[in-house]
């Protein structure tokens, strides 16, 4: 069964922020791009470089490393590849809900 953990208000960020937080051992970036909150592994597939960093453009974040870019909304990578992990992610009640898997 998915585990669904809370975080407090003040890591409902504003549009266009990020942060990165630690949540039951999982590294992860949360971003609010445009009042819609995106949650993915703070590790690229591709070589481990930090998420958190990369380039937003819309939807499209590239890493900092290489400069691949991942859709925020379904972890793919643009043209096709890898997939970075993605995180459901909602502001319930005035906090952020990130699910995580079994």
């Amino acid at each position: 069964m998915p585990r669904i953990f809370r975080l407090p208000s003040e890591f409902a960020l504003h549009p266009g922020a990020r942060r990165l937080v630690e949540v039951d051992g999982h590294k992860i970036a949360l971003f609010n791009v445009d009042g819609t909150f995106y949650a993915v592994a703070d590790k690229c597939p591709h070589h481990g470089a930090s998420m958190l960093e990369g380039k937003l453009e819309g939807c499209i974040l590239e890493c900092a490393l290489h400069g691949l870019g991942f859709d925020l909304r379904t972890g793919a990578m643009r043209y096709g590849g890898l997939i970075a992990r993605t995180y459901p992610v909602a502001l319930k009640d005035g906090l952020v809900e990130i699910t995580l898997p079994e």
